[in-house]
């Protein structure tokens, strides 16, 4: 994928690229209303959610081909370009026929090779000259993010670019979607010609994530953003929580900054990132350790044993500090660390005894 050409030519470089719009397209009214405020504020590309993928029936799953003729008049009347996602043969030829710029495929979709061909077969047949964005798939697999692009790309679509959404993951984590930064990079070491643009409002799930995702993207070289902004968020038909007004995503992006990296810089870039992936490990860690000391708490409660144990205290401390050190951990830093997470151990317990929630 050397011969890749711009997404977009002519972008403005003096504050990051951004791909804006609702995740949904829900009325006329809705779009044209917050196309015009994105537009006045310097976005060059509206995105909008036509179909929208539901896993589980009975959510709202978009309006259909109607919403296409809300994207006409949005770029008849602001000069955007337009932006939306496809998930199949149908999908790709009604965008297509409507004069949608970028297409994006799903991460649903992109994990699924049979519908990848579809789409792909179909814009090839309209002359492959569109740019398609494709998303990360669900599960952290990069070998099927590069397969889904290499379909696209042999399909003669050079306007080529992928987007990092983040990946899904059981349980309650700090983010909707998992960034796991390094495989996006390592998508950028194998392809360097290949833009990337994250999107912070997938991977956070939370509006207030937003900002602080964006910026860790473009400090590590990402080429773009994509981001959910509806005029009024709250009564959003899908993805409430994530969405931005117009007017709160002008201050985000006025306010990110685009670094003039050198390697070093971006060497030390690289290294933060490994520290902040292994820090929510570490938390996501420490909590599955307290939610097993619930079930111990209940468990004694049942079987009327006491909480505190002190040769188990005792073995632990002894087992896990020895360990740590021979792993280069400084013995004070281990008892420090041990010490503090036996103790939460022992007060999730003791709520538990006492019939309390510790939360």
């Amino acid at each position: 994928m050397e011969d890749l050409k711009p997404i977009i030519e002519g972008i403005d470089n003096s504050r990051p690229f951004c791909i804006a719009g609702p995740c949904s397209a829900e009325t006329r009214e809705q779009v044209l209303t917050t196309a015009r405020e994105l537009a006045a504020d310097g976005i060059k590309v509206f995105r909008a959610g036509i179909w929208k993928p539901r896993t589980k029936p009975g959510g709202f799953e978009g309006v259909g081909e109607p919403g296409l003729e809300w994207l006409r008049e949005v770029k008849e009347e602001t000069g955007m370009l337009t932006a939306t996602e496809v998930a199949n043969k149908q999908h790709a030829e009604a965008a297509l026929k409507a004069g949608v710029d970028i297409l994006w495929i799903g991460a649903r979709t992109s994990a699924n090779p049979f519908a990848m061909q579809e789409v792909a077969d179909t814009i090839k047949e309209h002359g492959g000259d569109v740019a398609v964005l494709v998303k990360n798939p669900v599960n952290p697999d990069l070998e099927l993010w590069v397969g889904a692009l290499q379909r696209i790309y042999n399909a003669g679509v050079r306007r080529l670019g992928a987007i990092h959404r983040g990946f899904s993951a059981y349980g309650k984590h700090m983010y909707r979607n998992l960034p796991s930064w390094n495989i996006p990079i390592e998508l950028r070491l194998r392809y360097p010609n290949l833009p990337i643009i994250c999107d912070p409002s997938h991977i956070g799930g939370k509006r207030e994530l937003v900002a602080p995702i964006a910026q860790e993207a473009l400090d590590m070289g990402f080429d773009g953003l994509i981001i959910e902004s509806h005029c009024d968020p709250d009564c959003a038909w899908s993805d409430a929580a994530q969405q931005l007004t117009p007017e709160v995503l002008n201050l985000i992006l006025n306010t990110l900054v685009v670094r003039d990296q050198k390697q070093s810089t971006e060497n030390l870039a690289l290294l933060r990132q490994q520290i902040d992936q292994i820090d929510n490990d570490l938390l996501e860690l420490i909590a599955k350790r307290m939610r097993v000391s619930r079930e111990i708490g209940q468990y004694k409660k049942e079987h009327d044993m006491p909480v505190l144990q002190a040769g188990r205290y005792n073995d632990v401390m002894r087992t896990r500090i020895k360990l740590g050190e021979e792993m280069g951990v400084g013995k004070d830093c281990l008892k420090t660390l041990w010490l503090a997470i036996h103790d939460e151990s022992v007060r999730q317990q003791v709520e538990v005894l006492n019939g309390r929630k510790p939360w």
